[in-house]
């Protein structure tokens, strides 16, 4: 198959195999690769339909296959690419006598799958035949959901995270100290510590990004990959382009709480007074000018949920914690086929048959449930 994309951002070949194969093995695997890949994306999830999986899916399903491959070669002390039915289920034999945990050895059992169906179709290659299935408990991920009074108390810990006294409002001693704690926060000397400092330490931020991620159910891909542009607070959406959504089938248009969209058009006005963000259109960046990936959001909600107080029990908390907490709250609040548009789960099929929902009305239903 002709390589017609760009697979720069996919890990076609890993440091590791890179640094374990010699260069002619290292060539003959990177031309599988890039057809492997490059089938994945174009046609891989439904090859009648020319129906590839979303990028995320890709880059993850390389990185698991490439950990196989590696690990045949070093139980047969040699390289090659012809795998066979023994090989998947004497690695997943692997897998289960260690740490791996049933949603990950699920996960790799989807992975090889996918790889044996294009060897199947390309080289005529085995037809897969696991000696067990392993069962995807990431269901069990739906019982971590935050109640609607919890996600309440986030969103006012949002709004009022890592907050400062008015500068106007503290006396000479306290705003010494005060300049001191903000002089840390912003990695820079005391005396450089400027009354401007208390307004960006008050910033609307955190509180635009939680927001969001409340209302749309933001997956931390689409977090990270938010635009400026999506933002439309006149009519209380997110317009998230089809080549930009994570699965990257259609354009989605997202109801947004007007609560949401008031903290959107703030920080939109502040976003313009800080450098970093001159020549980027990601609407936000983190304090070290990255944009945010799972763990930096991660180590957000679990600050945020200790900030409002917000008691655990045993629940893991990450940011699809958001995403599940307003898709079951819609769906009690409203019906499936507003939670299937809000949190932008249907494929095309589905949406056409379902898309009956305004983002208007969703918005009156966020308005009710925050």
């Amino acid at each position: 198959m002709k390589n017609e994309i760009d697979l720069s951002q996919f890990p076609v070949i890993t440091q590791n195999s890179e640094d374990q194969l010699p260069e002619k093995q290292l060539m003959d695997y990177r031309t599988e690769r890039e057809q492997f890949i490059t089938w994945l994306l174009k046609e891989g999830k439904d090859p009648g339909k020319w129906e590839g999986y979303s990028e995320n899916t890709v880059t993850n399903t390389a990185y698991r296959t490439d950990q196989f491959y590696r690990w045949v070669w070093s139980q047969e002390d040699r390289y090659f690419t012809a795998i066979d039915n023994d090989h998947a289920n004497q690695y997943l034999k692997h897998l289960h006598r260690g740490d791996e945990a049933g949603s990950s050895k699920a996960t790799v059992q989807t992975a090889l799958k996918r790889l044996y169906k294009w060897r199947q179709l390309t080289y005529n290659g085995p037809e897969l035949d696991f000696e067990r299935n392993f069962k995807d408990n990431s269901g069990n991920r739906l019982k971590d959901i935050l109640r609607p009074e919890e996600v309440r108390k986030l969103r006012a810990a949002a709004r009022d995270y890592a907050t400062v006294p008015r500068y106007s409002d503290l006396s000479p001693d306290q705003r010494d100290r005060w300049k001191g704690h903000l002089a840390q926060r912003f990695d820079k000397p005391k005396h450089e510590v400027k009354p401007d400092d208390w307004k960006k330490a008050n910033g609307w931020k955190i509180t635009s990004l939680v927001y969001a991620s409340t209302d749309a159910g933001l997956r931390p891909i689409e977090v990270e990959r938010a635009k400026t542009y999506w933002v439309d607070t006149k009519n209380s959406v997110l317009r998230i382009p089809a080549d930009e959504s994570s699965k990257n089938t259609e354009n989605w248009t997202v109801g947004l709480n007007e609560k949401t969209s008031a903290a959107l058009e703030r920080w939109l006005d502040e976003r313009e007074l800080y450098p970093k963000y001159t020549d980027s259109d990601l609407l936000w960046l983190t304090r070290e000018d990255n944009p945010y990936s799972s763990s930096s959001l991660r180590y957000l909600i679990q600050k945020l949920i200790e900030e409002a107080s917000i008691d655990p029990a045993g629940r893991t908390m990450s940011w699809y914690t958001l995403r599940h907490s307003v898709a079951t709250a819609m769906t009690k609040k409203r019906d499936l086929k507003a939670t299937k548009e809000q949190l932008r789960h249907k494929n095309i099929e589905t949406t056409a048959r379902y898309d009956n929902v305004s983002p208007e009305d969703r918005s009156k239903t966020l308005n009710q449930l925050w």
